[in-house]
């Protein structure tokens, strides 16, 4: 069975995201666009994943919960986990490593905690959007230990990407899919960026505002809807 994911969706948390990006708006968003499966990546933070996983499963939408991670050569990374307590040992890494420099949200906007009412639980302090000290390679590693997904993002967009940062993808990096934006241009990338001809490319909205949500997508062929079963598709 064939089942539509947009793996790369932005919340309230991250300081880019738009005031509308709230959890239940996100999950009616997504319902609305007919998607099966969806990403939560903040930057830097899983904080807002649980909560749209719980508004989620009510709405047979399946969240998969993550972040959108900076390493420090400024590389964009999808990281999904396959459940809470792995998903909060990755929160204690991210918060060992991030830059302690505090947000400034007059210039970089508000970095808001939510609950399932949209009610303000929180604000995250430490500035998101900066790298953490940890290299693509460390970061990679990390999630691997935790038995997560691992996603070069957008490698092929001019900044924050795998491409734009090292230029190619190392061989020996170990990753579970690449995202890129323009699928249109599969075959330019792979010769570009030199990625092995069985590696499974995803395309993913990016999404800060409401109306980006399922904009671009990936169809996975599942036999049923489960973690195991998305990261045994990218195989």
């Amino acid at each position: 069975m064939k089942f539509k994911a947009d793996l790369h969706i932005h919340t309230v948390l991250s300081p880019c995201g738009d005031i509308d990006m709230s959890p239940p708006m996100i999950i009616d968003q997504a319902l609305v666009k007919g998607l099966d499966i969806i990403g939560i990546s903040d930057h830097n933070s899983t904080k807002n994943a649980l909560v749209c996983r719980d508004i989620g499963s009510k709405n047979n939408i399946f969240v998969m919960m993550g972040a959108e991670v900076t390493s420090k050569e400024e590389v964009h990374c999808l990281c999904f986990f396959p459940d809470e307590n792995r998903l909060s040992e990755f929160q204690k890494y991210l918060d060992k490593f991030i830059n302690k420099k505090e947000n400034n949200p007059k210039f970089f906007g508000n970095q808001l905690i939510v609950d399932e009412r949209e009610n303000i639980m929180g604000e995250e302090k430490l500035l998101l959007i900066q790298s953490i000290d940890q290299s693509v390679f460390e970061i990679s590693e990390k999630v691997k230990s935790l038995k997560g997904i691992f996603i070069p993002a957008h490698i092929d967009s001019h900044r924050n990407s795998i491409g734009s940062q090292l230029g190619f993808i190392p061989d020996d990096l170990e990753y579970d899919a690449i995202e890129v934006v323009n699928k249109e241009n599969l075959s330019k990338h792979k010769n570009k960026y030199k990625i092995p001809p069985d590696t499974f490319i995803i395309s993913s909205s990016d999404a800060h505002y409401l109306s980006d949500i399922g904009k671009r997508y990936t169809e996975l062929e599942l036999e049923t809807l489960s973690f195991q079963n998305i990261k045994k598709a990218m195989l």
